[in-house]
């Protein structure tokens, strides 16, 4: 499939805005499965340094 224009390109024969979306939401989801388990570890993590020094204390 080639295209003359890069309107052409976007709008790929009229389905543009079901390609383009697919395209984003799988990038979402490849961004979330990156991000979200390092915020879970992060905050993980402090949680386990509070209770260590809560335990310390005590």
């Amino acid at each position: 499939m080639s295209f003359n224009s890069v309107s052409e390109f976007l709008a790929m024969g009229g389905h543009g805005l079901y390609v383009w979306l697919s395209y984003g939401l799988g990038a979402g989801v490849i961004a979330a499965n990156l991000i979200l388990p390092k915020l879970s570890r992060n905050r993980l993590l402090a949680e386990q340094k509070r209770r260590l020094r809560r335990e310390e204390t005590a």
